[in-house]
């Protein structure tokens, strides 16, 4: 049976916003929590970008649930081994309750430092170079690393949990499925694609978790909810590459001007339709998915998780 998570967005919202989300979303009966990573937001809009590792440190104080980044890229902003320090202390303050989703990337986020940003194949290969690096470093044990990428010289984590940090490699094409298969405990990919999912399995991820979800706005007036998605998300809504090359909010705030209302109508579950709900996260599980994490888009989110609470999740696991 799939377990069912909430996503915090951490673009949309500010760091007590998304802690008062995390207590509503165990109190609903949640089964985990998914946290993005980012630097910048989408656009201006959104409005917000906290530092995840504090995020997730004030998470481990006001809920139980587990917490996974949704996702990091340890490749550019932040060195494999400093991103390894922060996964293995979130693993201490949660209690073994931290799973580490990694991918790719945006460059949105990773090309503030003045970095090239690489292309598709190339940070493919930088993220495997990352986990093994990340993946020693969590043992505890010192690490001398030279590879094509990174170097890493007489390090050693002293914090580190009891148990090793799960690593969950996203992905959305069969190239980094496969990577996933090979290099990581899980898979991340955001749609219910059951050819990914067999990529990943076949690839050696065999019986490993995969993790995926979706926005969505409750709301009893569905025509506002579709309002409210097109002012904040339309950019999930950009076609092929652009969501991991564009630079900088303005530059998807220009795209986005090319998202219609009715796109968003159509690709958005929006409203209160208890049926269209369970439908869409129920794909996920239907794809083979083990957890399906859903987001509340807009300021709605009691009513969201009442919803939810009432009407969606017991209907999810009646089924």
């Amino acid at each position: 049976m799939a377990r069912y998570g909430y996503f915090l967005a951490s673009e949309e919202f500010t760091p007590a916003e998304l802690l008062d989300q995390a207590r509503a979303a165990e109190q609903a009966g949640f089964d985990c929590l998914a946290i993005s990573d980012h630097y910048h937001p989408w656009t201006g809009e959104q409005g917000q970008s906290p530092f995840v590792w504090t995020m997730i440190g004030a998470l481990a104080q006001v809920t139980s649930l587990p917490v996974t980044t949704f996702v990091t890229c340890p490749t550019v902003r932040l060195h494999p081994a400093v991103n390894a320090q922060a996964a293995a202390t979130a693993g201490v303050v949660t209690g073994n309750r931290f799973r580490f989703g990694v991918g790719t990337g945006e460059a949105l986020n990773e090309h503030i430092l003045g970095d090239t940003w690489p292309a598709a194949d190339a940070r493919l290969e930088m993220l495997e170079e990352a986990v093994q690096i990340i993946r020693n470093l969590l043992t505890g044990e010192e690490v001398t690393h030279r590879g094509r990428h990174y170097t890493v010289e007489n390090a050693r984590l002293y914090t580190v949990p009891d148990e090793p940090v799960p690593i969950h490699v996203s992905g959305f094409g069969p190239k980094a499925a496969a990577l996933a298969g090979r290099v990581g405990d899980g898979f991340v990919t955001m749609t219910p694609d059951a050819a990914l999912v067999g990529q990943f399995r076949r690839s050696g991820g065999g019986h490993k978790p995969v993790l995926g979800g979706l926005k969505v706005c409750w709301g009893a007036d569905r025509d506002e909810a579709v309002k409210t998605v097109h002012r904040l998300w339309p950019t999930q809504f950009l076609p092929g590459e652009l969501g991991q090359v564009l630079p900088s909010p303005a530059h998807f705030e220009q795209a986005s001007t090319l998202v219609t209302q009715e796109a968003v109508a159509e690709g958005t579950v929006c409203g209160a339709d208890v049926d269209e709900h369970a439908r869409a996260v129920s794909a996920y599980a239907e794809a083979g998915f083990d957890e399906v994490y859903v987001g509340q888009i807009g300021p709605e989110q009691q009513g969201f998780f009442d919803f939810y609470r009432g009407e969606v999740l017991p209907r999810l696991r009646a089924a």
